[in-house]
């Protein structure tokens, strides 16, 4: 079985690489019983991700993606530091701004139909097939720029009611699965919650920590079921 695994960056899953050191075969490339791991570090943000799977799904194939990192919860009864996998996504703030400052999606100005392969409704959906049965499921959704601000964080609530987790690059990741037609988990680690921004009352350190054990037990439960097929 061949995955990739997608990070915005080598902080979010660090403690991970770590403990996989002793089956690195060359850099960023691993190899356990029954798996082989690459990992792709795309950068931060919506367009650095597009591009980084666009080129390398371009070139190799894979049984799985994987994509992993941390964000801020809509929806406080989800406990910060706890994690989640993501179930649908969507580009939430891919469009235009209106006279009165209300936002219009792109699928509402009729640019992208919202039924268009690969969005349905507007979203972008990962099958429930590959959901690690260990883990809470939760709604996406994607942004460019992280909300701080009451007034904006509001609006955006009223905007997209079902968005429970906020990150920077997951609808991508979701987009790329889906048209190049791969499974895919995407997984997020709750650092924060969405409100006006006072980085003192985040728990990072928690989330990463319990972002790289749950990593650890996902890729080793993988290999011991590719031993047994």
């Amino acid at each position: 079985m061949k995955i990739l695994l997608v990070a915005a960056t080598n902080f979010e899953i660090g403690p991970l690489l770590q403990s996989l050191k002793e089956y690195e075969r060359q850099p960023m490339h691993y190899r356990l019983d029954g798996i082989t791991l690459e990992v792709l570090i795309t950068g931060v943000g919506l367009p650095l991700a597009a591009f980084a799977l666009g080129h390398r799904l371009a070139n190799r194939s894979y049984d799985l993606l994987l994509q992993a990192g941390v964000g801020g919860a809509i929806d406080r009864t989800i406990p910060l530091g706890s994690v989640v996998q993501l179930i649908s996504d969507c580009f939430a703030d891919l469009g235009v701004e209106e006279a009165d400052g209300s936002f219009t999606s792109m699928h509402e100005m009729g640019l992208v139909p919202a039924d268009q392969f690969p969005f349905k409704s507007g979203r972008l959906w990962l099958s429930m097939e590959e959901a690690p049965s260990f883990l809470p499921t939760a709604h996406g959704v994607s942004v460019n720029r992280v909300h701080g601000a009451e007034d904006t964080i509001e609006a955006f609530k009223k905007k997209y009611a079902f968005a429970q987790v906020e990150s920077m690059e997951g609808a991508s990741f979701c987009y790329a699965a889906l048209q190049h037609g791969i499974k895919a988990i995407q997984i997020r680690a709750i650092s924060n919650y969405v409100e006006r921004r006072q980085r003192e009352n985040w728990e990072l350190e928690k989330a990463i920590e319990n972002l790289n054990s749950i990593l650890l037990e996902m890729i080793q439960s993988l290999a011991e079921q590719q031993k047994t097929e």
